[in-house]
């Protein structure tokens, strides 16, 4: 998978009639102002231009060239709705407090090389004996599941993404749990993590590698950032139990929606979603990542609602001793964080945390200690059908950052981090 494109969403461009789509005549360099609104300083900022704010027109040179000053600003493109065609242009950028920002915005035949600093890995096997092969996307059904088909299909038991800073991956073996992966290192970990030389399915992620390694248990609660809906009287689970060898989803489908240097994206459509037997629901969710912070991004929409739900995310409480503390950040943001040794073995500092949108917080509340979702801080979010909710989840560990040990200075980055993702960057697009 080393050879896989910078940019999967790039591809769709090419392949989907970019050309066919602009105007004949010379293209032309843009002009484009960025400036901080906030008074504090952003590291990393990302930044989204949606097409119709652009000045775009026929050339044989599609892929974007972004110059700030001497500095080449690594950018790509994504295709968000899905209809085959580019509509964003996404980047990350460092601001000062207040400052205003130019860049010119050109228009090349090549692909620039950018340091890569973000990834998605998605690997499967068709059976047992069958090594594992790269893939874009999935779709499970409700009989599908590790129980029942006698073997795990899924390297690393489903995608992995991953940033400059820190890793992740999701249960797509009908759990639908979020694990972490502690780095080390700024770099890209191998494509092999979770598969060996003979293209097996093999757990070799909780031993210590150069890159890092798993360092979160999860067991059954939806880790870091997972979720569930709630009632009054119900905690309702997105899926089941590694014990379990049905579903209660009927189909998941799974795709990795784009991969780039600086901005990668996964999406899962869950259909007819029967927690019980007086409900049904369908779920979309989308993941995203991009680079320079420790955590990444989650939005969920959720239809056939009844008006009694709340939507539940997950931190989970495995092996941490300390209290639950609520930070109320900003008028955007609460944010929810554990701080211990509460990795594997409590063998190291990890804090982990939400940052949660404010007007839609209804407080916290604790899973039982059994059944089929156990061991978790629940976050209660208000939510309305068929509307998106986006949240955070945040993963901080010691031999990332030695000074993560320290608990008032994770305190501080999760400030830090939640007044930087509430700055909001005025785009001008001169010519």
């Amino acid at each position: 998978m080393i050879t896989k494109l910078i940019n999967r969403s790039l591809a769709i461009i090419i392949v989907a009639g970019f050309l066919a789509s602009c105007k004949t005549e010379k293209q032309e360099q843009t002009t484009i102002v960025l400036t901080n609104s906030s008074d504090i300083k952003l590291t990393d900022k990302a930044v989204s231009i949606k097409r119709n704010q652009l000045k775009i027109t026929d050339s044989n040179d599609i892929y974007p060239l972004l110059i700030s000053g001497t500095d080449t600003i690594p950018s790509q493109l994504n295709d968000t709705d899905g209809d085959g065609h580019w509509d964003e242009l996404f980047f990350v950028a460092n601001f000062s407090s207040d400052e205003k920002k130019t860049m010119q915005l050109k228009w090349v035949s090549a692909q620039p090389n950018y340091e890569v600093r973000t990834s998605v890995r998605f690997g499967k096997r068709s059976a047992i004996d069958s090594p594992v092969k790269p893939a874009t996307e999935e779709v499970l059904t409700s009989n599908e599941l590790p129980k029942s088909l006698g073997y795990q299909r899924y390297q690393t038991d489903g995608p992995s993404w991953e940033n400059d800073k820190v890793g992740f991956r999701h249960y797509l073996d009908g759990r639908n749990a979020k694990d972490l992966f502690g780095k080390k290192i700024s770099d890209i970990s191998p494509e092999t993590v979770g598969i060996n030389s003979k293209g097996e399915v093999e757990d070799n992620y909780h031993v210590m590698e150069p890159w890092g390694r798993d360092v979160l248990a999860v067991g059954n609660s939806v880790g870091l950032g997972g979720y569930a809906l709630i009632t009054n009287s119900e905690l309702m689970r997105l899926g089941v139990t590694v014990n379990d060898s049905i579903n209660n989803i009927e189909k998941t489908t799974f795709k990795i929606e784009a991969e780039g240097a600086v901005k990668s994206v996964l999406t899962y459509h869950y259909e007819n979603w029967k927690p019980n037997n007086d409900r049904t629901y369908a779920v979309e969710e989308k993941t995203t990542i991009w680079p320079g912070m420790y955590g990444y991004k989650n939005t969920v929409v959720v239809s056939g609602l009844q008006g009694d739900e709340n939507l539940a995310v997950g931190l989970v409480n495995i092996h941490n001793d300390n209290p639950l503390s609520v930070i109320d950040v900003n008028e955007q943001f609460i944010v929810l964080y554990t701080h211990d040794k509460q990795t594997y073995d409590k063998g190291w500092w990890l804090g982990m945390a939400l940052i949660l949108p404010k007007d839609s917080y209804m407080g916290y509340t604790e899973a039982p200690k059994t059944g089929n979702l156990t061991n978790t801080f629940l976050a209660k979010l208000k939510i309305t059908d068929n509307e998106p909710i986006s949240y955070y989840a945040v993963g901080c560990w010691e031999l990332s950052d030695a000074n993560f040990i320290d608990k008032a200075y994770f305190e501080r980055y999760l400030k830090q981090l939640t007044n930087q993702l509430s700055a909001e960057i005025k785009i001008e697009i001169v010519n």
